[in-house]
């Protein structure tokens, strides 16, 4: 299964930009279980400027997890980007209406998982409904879960 990632909102705040409690396991889980893709004005065509960026912010061993994600390009919308016959998550804070009309094209805007770091305990509900994705593939009475249904983990 592939994963799209944005980073900011996603991996890092964007108010004050800094790293959020648990973000260190949630890049674990993902580059650990997942085939992950860079999906962010940080990265056009090349990781290196993403992973710059991310020095900042992050120690070494974890920067080390983020090399292991894959660069993606495009130009107008992200979506331009998206694999659309892979299996794929595009964790993002703010998709344009455009680019959620091009998912409701393809019939996959349940494949958008809009990430909210105000919320609490995202990335622990995020690695829950990832492994249960990962999970229905191998168990068939794996419940249904909508991710960006409002509490749908409360």
């Amino acid at each position: 299964m592939t994963i799209y990632l944005d980073i900011d909102g996603v991996l890092l705040t964007t108010k004050d930009t800094k790293t959020v409690i648990g973000v260190k396991l949630f890049i674990n889980f993902l580059v650990n279980h997942f085939d992950c893709f860079w999906l962010t004005t940080h990265c056009k065509g090349d990781s290196k400027y993403a992973i710059e960026y991310l020095k900042h912010f992050f120690d070494n061993s974890t920067i080390e997890l983020l090399k292991r994600m894959r660069a993606t390009n495009w130009n107008l919308l992200k979506t331009e980007a998206i694999d659309f016959n892979s299996d794929f998550y595009w964790l993002e804070d703010y998709p344009f209406k455009s680019e959620i009309k091009v998912l409701e094209e393809f019939g996959m805007k349940d494949r958008l998982l809009i990430v909210d770091l105000n919320r609490d305990n995202e990335y622990e509900n995020l690695m829950y409904f990832l492994k249960n994705r990962l999970l229905q593939g191998k168990v068939n009475n794996s419940k249904e879960v909508n991710y960006n249904e409002p509490n749908v983990f409360n």
